[in-house]
C-alpha cells in the first residue's frame, strides 16, 4: 500500500468530474481509468499478458495534459475489453466516452448559509456506515443504497435502488458493446504543486441526480481497510454518496450538497479524527466540530476582506469635511492625466470602436432629445410658455456640452428630469399665489441651489454617499423608473379623457374646425364623424405608445437572439430607441394622418437669453427662495451622486477613476447660467447614464449552474459620444417645428415606458421581487441566494418595497408642497438602513444583500 499523498490540504481544491478518473471494478475484475483535456497523443497497441491462465487485451492511451501553470503530467488509460474471439478485428467494441472537469470553490461555512443546513439535514437523518467490509466499489455502493432502503426515515416509496445503482455508472443505458463501468460524476480534492496535480486519494464523493427521488439523501461510508480502486483512488477510506432530485433550487443541487461535504473531507486532520471514532454519535460530533472549525477559519480571510472594505469605506470623520477643496483637488489629480485619452480611446490605436461610438451617439442623441421635448412640453403647459421646448433644447445643448468637455466622469448624462418638472410646477403655483414674477423667482431659487451645491462640493459632502448602501440606491433608482411609468400613464389618461370620454367637447372642437376649413356636411354627419374621430385618436394613441415600447424592448433584447450576424444584432440593440421612435412616428403621422393626434406645443421664444430681473424680488421672496433652493439642492445632491455611483459601479469595470466633488461643482456652475437665463435645470439622469455605459460596454454571456447572465468585460470611456450627441441636440433647433412636431405625444410616452423597462435590468430589488413569482428551481445562484436564508431575503425585499411606497407617496402626492420634501425622505432612508433594519434582520445578512457583486 503506497503512502497517502494528499498532504498540504490548506491549498486543496475540489475537482468535480463527469465520467471521472476514479474507476470502479468491473464485473470481470478489471478497472477503467480515463482522463484528459486540451491535448491528447494516442498510441494504440495490444499486448498479451498471462495471468491466472487468461488473456487480457489492453488499449493504452498516453494523455499529455498541460495546465495554466505549465504543469505537465501523464495519465495512462486502460480500456477493459471483454475477451472475445470475435473481437480480433481492429476497433471491435469501441465506444466514445465524454469527460468533463471543472474546479469548484471550497464552500465558505462562514458566509454560505446552505453549508450549515446541508449538515443539519444530514445529522437529522444520518446515514452512516462504519467499518464497511466490502472491497469493491460496486459492493460498497450497494451496501449504502441498501442502508437507504432499510432506513424508515429515508424511505422513497417509488424509488428503484437497482436502477439508481446503474445510474451511478457510465454504462447505464449504453449499448451492449459499451460495457465501460466508470463512475459518472464525482468530486475529489486536488492540490496543484510544482511537480503536478496531487489528488487526495483517501476519500471520494459520488453525486447523482435521480428523477424518482422526492428529496436529497446523503450517506457516508467508512471502509474497514483502504481500498485501491485505480489511479487517483489508491487508498480510499471514505465514500460519500449524494443523491438528489433534478427539480431543486440552485443551492440545493447534488453538486452543492457534495461541495459541502467535500469541503469538510478535504481536511486531512478531520479525516484522521473520523478514523478514530467508534460510534455514530462520535462520528456526528466530529462533523459538528469540523463545521465549527471551518466557520472560525473562514472568518479570518473574511475579516481581512472586511478590513479591505473598511479601508475603502472607512468611517467618516468630522475633520474630512473641513479640508476645504481637498476632494476637488484629488478628483482633478485623478482625472487630468487621462483627459487626452478620453478623446483618443477607440479612435487611435489597435482597439478601435468607431462603429460602437456611432451607434451610441445615435442612441444618446434620441435619449437626450426626446425627453427634452417631452419635459419641455410639460414645462410649457405648467409655466404658460415661459419655459418651452425651444428653451429646454437650448439648455440641454449648452449644459451637456460644458459637462462633456470639463466633467470628471463624462459617461454621466445630464438631463432635465421629471422631479425637476414637478419643482417647476410647484414654483409656478407659488408665483401665482403670491403674485411673483416667475422668471425672477425661478432664477433666485436656482442661484440658491447652486450656492448650496458649491458648499457641498467644497466641504466634501459627497463623502456622505458612502452611507448610501446598494439597497438604498436601488430604491431610489426604482422610484425614478416608477415616475417614468406614471408620467406615461398620466399622459395617455389625459388623451383618453379628451378624445374618448369627453365626447361633447370633441364634437364642438371638430365642428368649429370643420367650419373654419369650409368643410361641407350637415350637423348630424359632423357629430357622428366627430365621435368616431375622437375615439380613434384615443385608441391609436394607446397603440402607438405600446407599439413604441414593444418594438424598442424587442430590439433591445434582439442581441440575445440567434438571428442575423452578431454585429447586426448589436447595432439593432444599440439603436432600439431611435428605430422604434422613428417607425411609430411615421405610423402615427403619415399612415394615419387623417386621425388627429396629440402633439407637443411649439411657441417660438422671442428672447432666448434674457437675464432674469432678480432685483425686482423683495427680501422676503429671496429668503423664501433660499428655503426652496435648499430643498432643491438636496435633490440635486442625491440624484447627481447616486447616478454617478451607479455609473461607477464595480460591475461596470471603469478604470479611469471617479470625480464626485468636481462634477458636483461643475453641475452647480452650469445651473447658475441656466437659472439666470430662464433655462430648465439639469442634473445627472437615471437610467440614461447607466444605459450610456452599457452602450459603450463589451459584454459576455456566461453560464453558471444553468443560468445565463451577462457580465461587462470592458467599457470605452470617452467624451466623444456625449459631445456629438449634445451638439446634434442643439442642431435639432433647425428641425423645429417641422419635422420634430410630427412626433406624436403617445410615442414620447412609449419612450418613457421603454426607459423605465430597460432601467430595471440588473436592479437587484426588482430581481428579488420577481423571486416571489418563481419556483425555487429557477432561482439564480447569486451571492445573496447562497449567503442569506430565503425567508430573510423576502423580509428584506418587503421592507425595501415599503420604503419605495413611502417615497412614491411623497414624490407623487397631489399636494404640491409634499413633493418638495421628498428629497428629505431619501435622506431618511439612511437611519432606516443603519438603525431600524438591523433590529429586524441580522447585520451579516444585510451586508450580504448590500454587497457589490
Amino acid at each position: 500500500m503506497k503512502p497517502d499523498p494528499d498532504r498540504a490540504d490548506s491549498q486543496s481544491k475540489l475537482l468535480p468530474v463527469e465520467e471521472s478518473p476514479p474507476a470502479a471494478m468491473s464485473r470481470n475484475g478489471y478497472f477503467f481509468e480515463e482522463t484528459g483535456y486540451l491535448k491528447c497523443d494516442t498510441d494504440d497497441g495490444c499486448e498479451n499478458k498471462e495471468e491466472g491462465g487468461g488473456e487480457e487485451l489492453f488499449d493504452t492511451v498516453n494523455s499529455s495534459i498541460v495546465s495554466g501553470d505549465s504543469i505537465r503530467f501523464f495519465v495512462n488509460v486502460n480500456l477493459d475489453i471483454q475477451q472475445n474471439v470475435a473481437a480480433e478485428s481492429e476497433g471491435a467494441g469501441c465506444v466514445l466516452l465524454h469527460t468533463s472537469r471543472k474546479y469548484l470553490k471550497l464552500k465558505n461555512f462562514e458566509e454560505e448559509v446552505r453549508a450549515h443546513r446541508d449538515l443539519d439535514g444530514f445529522l437529522a437523518r444520518a446515514s452512516i456506515i462504519l467499518d464497511e467490509t466490502a472491497t469493491s466499489l460496486d459492493d460498497v455502493l450497494r451496501e449504502m443504497l441498501k442502508h437507504f432502503a432499510e432506513d424508515s426515515d429515508n424511505a422513497e416509496p417509488s424509488c428503484n435502488f437497482d436502477k439508481i445503482m446503474s445510474t451511478l455508472f457510465t454504462d447505464s443505458g449504453a449499448p451492449r458493446e459499451g460495457n465501460v463501468h466508470l463512475l459518472s460524476d464525482t468530486i475529489q480534492g486536488v492540490t496543484a504543486t510544482v511537480t503536478g496535480v496531487q489528488y487526495q486519494q483517501s476519500w471520494l464523493c459520488i453525486i447523482c441526480t435521480i428523477k424518482s427521488l422526492q428529496r436529497r439523501h446523503v450517506c457516508i461510508s467508512r471502509l474497514e481497510r483502504p481500498q485501491n480502486w485505480g489511479e487517483n483512488s489508491c487508498e480510499v477510506r471514505f465514500v460519500i454518496l449524494v443523491l438528489a432530485p433534478p427539480k431543486m433550487k440552485s443551492t440545493k443541487t447534488a453538486t452543492e450538497v457534495g461541495r459541502t461535504f467535500a469541503t469538510m473531507f478535504s481536511d486531512i486532520t478531520f479525516r484522521q479524527k473520523l478514523l478514530e471514532t467508534k460510534t455514530e454519535e462520535e462520528f456526528k460530533e466530529a462533523l459538528v466540530h469540523q463545521r465549527h472549525l471551518l466557520t472560525v477559519v473562514n472568518q479570518r480571510p473574511s475579516a481581512l476582506a472586511d478590513g479591505h472594505r473598511t479601508h475603502n469605506h472607512k468611517p467618516l470623520k468630522l475633520h474630512e469635511f473641513f479640508n476645504v477643496g481637498k476632494g476637488i483637488v484629488d478628483d482633478l489629480a485623478r482625472r487630468f492625466p487621462v483627459y487626452a485619452l478620453d478623446f483618443t480611446d477607440g479612435i487611435i490605436g489597435t482597439n478601435k470602436a468607431i462603429g460602437k461610438y456611432i451607434t451610441t451617439m445615435i442612441f444618446l442623441y434620441f435619449a437626450c432629445l426626446l425627453p427634452s421635448i417631452a419635459f419641455g412640453s410639460l414645462n410649457d403647459e405648467n409655466t404658460g410658455g415661459v419655459i418651452d421646448v425651444q428653451k429646454t433644447i437650448v439648455g440641454q445643448c449648452i449644459g451637456g456640452l460644458v459637462y462633456a468637455l470639463f466633467s470628471g466622469q463624462p459617461l454621466v448624462v445630464l438631463l432635465t428630469t421629471a422631479p425637476l418638472a414637478l419643482y417647476i410646477n410647484v414654483i409656478q403655483g407659488i408665483c401665482e399665489d403670491y403674485e411673483l414674477k416667475f422668471s425672477a423667482f425661478y432664477a433666485c431659487i436656482g442661484l440658491w441651489n447652486s450656492f448650496f451645491l458649491v458648499l457641498y462640493s467644497l466641504f466634501n459632502f459627497s463623502l456622505l454617499m458612502k452611507l448610501f448602501k446598494r439597497s438604498t440606491e436601488e430604491i431610489i433608482a426604482l422610484f425614478i423608473s416608477v415616475t417614468f411609468v406614471l408620467d406615461a400613464v398620466k399622459g395617455i389618461v389625459k388623451i383618453f379623457e379628451k378624445y374618448y370620454l369627453d365626447v361633447s367637447a370633441n364634437t364642438t372642437t371638430l365642428l368649429n374646425s370643420s367650419m373654419d376649413h369650409s368643410v361641407s356636411g350637415n350637423q348630424t354627419d359632423t357629430h357622428s364623424a366627430a365621435i368616431h374621430h375622437g375615439r380613434e385618436t384615443a385608441v391609436l394613441s394607446l397603440m402607438l405608445m405600446l407599439g413604441t415600447l414593444w418594438l424598442g424592448h424587442t430590439l433591445y433584447q434582439f442581441k440575445k437572439s440567434p438571428y442575423l450576424h452578431s454585429r447586426v444584432r448589436e447595432i439593432l440593440s444599440d439603436c432600439a430607441l431611435p428605430i422604434s421612435v422613428l417607425i411609430f412616428s411615421v405610423v402615427g403621422s403619415y399612415f394615419f394622418k387623417e386621425i388627429e393626434m396629440s402633439k407637443f406645443n411649439y411657441n417660438p421664444s422671442e428672447t432666448m437669453f434674457a437675464l432674469a430681473e432678480i432685483q425686482s424680488l423683495s427680501i422676503g421672496s429671496v429668503m423664501s427662495a433660499m428655503g426652496l433652493g435648499f430643498l432643491l439642492s438636496m435633490l440635486f445632491f442625491i440624484e447627481q451622486n447616486i447616478v454617478a455611483s451607479l455609473t461607477n459601479a464595480p460591475e461596470n469595470r471603469l478604470v479611469k477613476g471617479t470625480a464626485y466633488h468636481w462634477d458636483l461643482l461643475l453641475v452647480a456652475l452650469i445651473n447658475t447660467g441656466l437659472s439666470l437665463f430662464g433655462l430648465p435645470w439639469i442634473h445627472a439622469a437615471f437610467p440614461h447614464s447607466p444605459m450610456h455605459v452599457r452602450a459603450l460596454a463589451y459584454v459576455e454571456e456566461r453560464v453558471e449552474n444553468g443560468h445565463i447572465y451577462e457580465t461587462i468585460v470592458s467599457v470605452k470611456e470617452t467624451r466623444l459620444t456625449t459631445l456629438v450627441a449634445n451638439s446634434l441636440v442643439g442642431l435639432s433647433l433647425l428641425l423645429l417645428p417641422f419635422p420634430l412636431q410630427l412626433i406624436p405625444k403617445p410615442v414620447l410616452y412609449g419612450l418613457f415606458l421603454y426607459i423605465a423597462l430597460t432601467s430595471i435590468d440588473g436592479n437587484q430589488l426588482f430581481e428579488r421581487v420577481a423571486l416571489l413569482l418563481k419556483e425555487q428551481t429557477a432561482y439564480p445562484p447569486t451571492h445573496y441566494i447562497r449567503r442569506v436564508p430565503q425567508r430573510k431575503i423576502h423580509y428584506f425585499t418587503g421592507l425595501q418595497v415599503l420604503q419605495l411606497i413611502i417615497l412614491c407617496g411623497f414624490g407623487m402626492s397631489p399636494l404640491p408642497y409634499m413633493k418638495m420634501i421628498f428629497p428629505l425622505i431619501m435622506i431618511g432612508m439612511i437611519p432606516i438602513r443603519y438603525n431600524l433594519l438591523p433590529r429586524i434582520i441580522e447585520a451579516k445578512y444585510l451586508d450580504a444583500m448590500d454587497a457589490e457583486h
